[in-house]
């Protein structure tokens, strides 16, 4: 059943769970504690669902959901570990300069893109190339200007001199692409799990 579900499996499973107790209590008075009790625990469960999926809600849940390690990041020796979100998708949380951001892993990115709100944050200086930059995207073809991030921290992992692309086409969704990926000693996905292996790890951030 939760294979069909998808991710919303755990709610569908805790509403379930309140139908029964609700039932049980009106044949037998000794379940009121117990139903009392299951509450509780279906409203904690029900807070880390939805902090779990705060991407879709209001950001101070993202504050809670770092608070509880929802959001799926963490260094385990030396490698970087991100957990697949319910969207389907890896999100890492990357500084860039002075500038924390929420950034798509997506290793069928050739480069790795920033949104223009991003860029200025961060104070990258961005230019046109000498040849115009034109990507495809699901929403079509885009042209796009060109920078370089100084130094972007993601865990134990330091890029240097990473070339990027900008374009407000972007929204406000930053990229990770393969000139990130390729700089790493190694990197694969294992049990919904995506392992990030540096050549050099550095303190993490």
């Amino acid at each position: 059943m939760s294979a069909a579900m998808g991710p919303q499996a755990p709610l569908y499973l805790i509403l379930l769970f309140l139908l029964i107790a609700v039932l049980l209590t009106r044949r037998a008075p000794v379940f009121k504690t117990l139903l009392t009790m299951g509450t509780w625990g279906a409203i904690i469960a029900l807070l880390v669902i939805v902090a779990g999926q705060r991407e879709r809600f209001d950001p101070y849940l993202g504050r809670f959901g770092r608070i509880l390690n929802l959001d799926g990041q963490e260094v385990v020796g030396k490698e970087v570990r991100i957990r697949i979100s319910p969207d389907g998708h890896f999100w890492a949380r990357a500084r860039i300069g002075g500038v924390q951001r929420r950034m798509l892993i997506d290793s069928g990115a050739t480069v790795t893109a920033l949104s223009t709100d991003t860029a200025a944050a961060a104070g990258l200086e961005v230019q046109d190339s000498v040849v115009p930059i034109v990507l495809n995207t699901a929403n079509g073809q885009v042209t796009a200007q060109t920078s370089t991030i100084g130094e972007l921290r993601l865990g134990d992992i330091t890029a240097r001199d990473l070339a990027v692309v900008v374009s407000p086409a972007f929204g406000d969704t930053d990229v990770l692409g393969m000139n990130f990926l390729s700089r790493l000693k190694s990197w694969r996905v294992e049990d919904g799990v995506l392992v990030l292996v540096p050549h050099h790890p550095q303190d993490a951030v």
